[in-house]
């Protein structure tokens, strides 16, 4: 009788579950993400009927080695063992069993295994790829699972797919894993013979004739040489003969039928045709000149007697003196070895490297020096340059001695498109000089020289000054100088000044007119510095390693003048004792090396603005403008104000004033901006119109860091200077 239906004792599973969903095909195994198919539960985490677990790792638990994964620990490493099986022939009479030897790859990656049987010639059975590379599993009924690297050991058998393989032997790398994993290697077992093969090789060494005959087969030398060529370098010395000369020739010796072709070397512009071939292929008799020979006279073989009807059933005897035209084969070419062609001696004088590599094999010679069969040539002798003439300048002079249609020399593109002028920076290198002369008035004169780094081109301009009776402007038209002490009607090119040899303290002979460089701008030192290497002036390294080359005494000197110059060691000094202190030293530096140092070690300050006339010079141009909107701007507590009411100042102008009403969180009393430029409430002193434009110039200044005049003055490095820039910077 049935029990009752009690509480706990119900029929329907579902009671108390919460999972019923698909298990999804994808998860991840070893940290990799991959698809793992019917491997999982089937409804809500729990197995169907007739699914069985299968474990997770198929060889080692998780936890044990390394944690990358397999694909990534076993890559590239494949076990490989050495197999036979025999397979059943009913349909031949001559074998009834066949054994085939195969090897099978194991692939630790993903335990898939691949079965290759190495293919036979002439076997007549379709080989390579028996089983191709995937999982296989175990017989029935294990199917569910598959196999594994504990399945494979030496001399045992081991079925995929009901076929037997028998396992012999491994390679050492599978014997030196199977160890490591602790596997208890067999010893490995012989593959028994095959009783066909056994018979074919049998039947082929009866079919070889006993006779001293030499069988002659040249399909086999045609198939194993073809396409292969030995190359090599020949001389003839034709100059024994009238109107004879030296010859060079390539000789091609074809592998395939032992045959000979010779091309001739024809150098430009010899006088001779370029003909197709100096020989045709075929073989090179060694006794050349010989007589011609009848048709039929020359064969592989001489028949002596025939006996019995022409065809079947008749017998011939050969002779076997092999008496025959002796040709020439491979090993009578040698490098520094004479060969015969139709009467004329040619020198073999070097080889090719496929031909070395061939000799070097098959014959084992080491020995390719090769042989020097003339004289070398003279060196080329250089192109004269007839001299300058004088009309027109030295490169186009050059250019119409180049060809026969003259072109136009050709500029450095590049070093124009990298040095041309871009944004702010003019890539122009400027300095202060002055006239090297005994006239009092010249000696006056300050120059401003313009050294373009796009052409290596050089300009001269005088700023004009008042009251010097002398017209300033352009002093020298751009264009490439040439240096002094040339010889201008010559044939090689002249030298023209470079960026390398401008720099403070350089004397400069333009034109036979020269200049001493007494200071340069801002651009020009940054420019000097940031390329040392190109301008050794300016190479900070290059000139400590000379200060550092005095003696100790002068070391001594130097402490005790920085000592004296600075008795209260706050640890700086003018400028004009340092410069002092190295212009005594016996280092010879120039102007421009201690200019350099100077400012390497300078204290820099930037000049401040002053703030009542840059609110003067706002208000002036609210003024201009008829801005009057102050009440409604109060009224708003945006930094995007000025915007908005479309301010009438300069953006310069705007950044210069809001920087002197910021604390120290950056934050803008934008208050006591508004009541300080209310032109109405708060005017300020009126303002010329030369002091609105230098404090709009000031502005810009302060906000990009760079100059807008050609020259500025500067603080503890260029102090000796400072009039001359103030001079030039004025004119300007």
């Amino acid at each position: 009788m049935a029990l009752p239906m009690l509480p706990g004792n119900s029929v329907n599973r579902n009671l108390g579950k919460e999972k019923f969903h698909k298990s999804q095909h994808f998860d991840y195994s070893n940290g990799v993400a991959m698809m793992v198919g019917s491997e999982k539960p089937g409804i809500g985490g729990e197995l169907l009927l007739g699914q069985s677990a299968r474990p997770k790792y198929s060889l080692f638990p998780k936890g044990e080695g390394s944690n990358a994964p397999a694909w990534v620990a076993f890559d590239k490493q494949v076990l490989c063992f050495d197999a036979y099986f025999q397979e059943a022939v009913p349909q031949r009479r001559e074998e009834k069993y066949r054994v085939r030897k195969c090897k099978i790859y194991f692939y630790l990656e993903d335990d898939t295994i691949q079965v290759v049987e190495p293919e036979l010639k002439n076997s007549g059975i379709p080989q390579g790829t028996l089983i191709r590379r995937h999982r296989i599993p175990l017989p029935a009924p294990k199917d569910d699972c598959f196999y594994n690297v504990h399945h494979f050991n030496i001399n045992q058998e081991i079925v995929f797919y009901n076929r037997t393989f028998m396992i012999t032997d491994c390679d050492p790398f599978t014997r030196n894993f199977l160890i490591k994993m602790g596997v208890r290697l067999i010893p490995p077992a012989s593959t028994p013979a095959d009783p066909y093969a056994t018979h074919r090789q049998e039947m082929e060494e009866n079919m070889k004739p006993l006779r001293p005959y030499e069988r002659i087969d040249t399909l086999k030398q045609f198939l194993e040489h073809d396409r292969k060529v030995l190359r090599f370098y020949c001389y003839w010395n034709d100059t024994e003969s009238m109107f004879g000369d030296s010859r060079e020739l390539i000789l091609h010796y074809f592998l395939a039928d032992d045959t000979m072709e010779i091309y001739e070397v024809v150098l430009p512009n010899s006088g001779r045709d370029a003909v197709p071939k100096f020989l045709h292929r075929g073989k090179l008799p060694k006794h050349a000149p010989i007589p011609k020979h009848q048709p039929g006279e020359i064969t592989d073989r001489t028949v002596l007697n025939v006996f019995g009807p022409v065809g079947q059933g008749g017998r011939y005897i050969l002779d076997s003196l092999k008496v025959k035209e002796e040709f020439y084969k491979d090993c009578d070419l040698t490098i520094g070895g004479v060969i015969n062609v139709w009467g004329r001696r040619m020198l073999i004088c070097d080889c090719d490297n496929f031909t070395k590599e061939y000799y070097r094999s098959k014959y084992g010679i080491e020995d390719f020096t090769p042989v020097s069969y003339q004289a070398s040539f003279p060196p080329k002798p250089a192109r004269q340059v007839p001299p300058y003439t004088g009309f027109g300048s030295e490169e186009d002079s050059l250019c119409s001695c180049q060809g026969l249609l003259p072109k136009p020399p050709q500029k450095d593109f590049k070093k124009l498109m990298e040095k041309d002028r871009q944004g702010l920076v003019s890539n122009v290198l400027r300095f202060v000089a002055k006239m090297l002369t005994d006239s009092p008035v010249d000696k006056e004169r300050v120059f401003i020289i313009y050294f373009y780094l796009s052409d290596d081109t050089i300009a001269v301009f005088e700023p004009p000054q008042r009251n010097s009776g002398v017209i300033g402007g352009k002093f020298l038209k751009r264009g490439q100088v040439k240096k002094p002490g040339q010889e201008l009607f010559k044939s090689e090119m002249s030298e023209y000044f470079t960026a390398q040899d401008l720099y403070v303290g350089a004397r400069l002979d333009l034109n036979n007119q020269p200049f001493q460089l007494l200071d340069a701008d801002e651009f020009t030192f940054s420019y000097m510095e940031q390329h040392a290497d190109e301008f050794p002036k300016a190479n900070i390294g290059t000139i400590i390693s000379k200060v550092k080359s005095i003696s100790e005494e002068e070391q001594k000197k130097v402490k005790q003048f920085f000592t004296m110059s600075d008795p209260s060691s706050t640890g700086f000094i003018p400028y004009e004792s340092f410069r002092t202190l190295l212009a005594e030293m016996d280092v010879q530096l120039s102007e421009h090396e201690i200019i350099t140092l100077g400012r390497n070690y300078s204290l820099r300050e930037q000049p401040e603005v002053d703030l009542s006339l840059v609110l003067a010079v706002a208000q002036d141009q609210l003024k201009k403008k008829n801005f009057e909107n102050f009440t409604d701007m109060i009224r708003h507590s945006s930094r995007i104000i000025f915007k908005a009411f479309r301010l009438p100042l300069s953006d310069d102008l705007q950044r210069a004033l809001l920087e002197k009403f910021q604390d120290e969180s950056e934050k803008i009393d934008y208050h006591a901006f508004l009541s300080n430029i209310n032109w109405r409430e708060n005017p300020a002193p009126a303002v010329l119109p030369d002091v609105t434009v230098k404090v709009s110039l000031k502005a810009v200044w302060m906000t990009l860091k760079k100059t807008v005049h050609f020259f500025y003055q500067q603080t503890h490095i260029l102090r000796r200077h400072s009039l001359t820039f103030a001079k030039a910077a004025t004119c300007t």
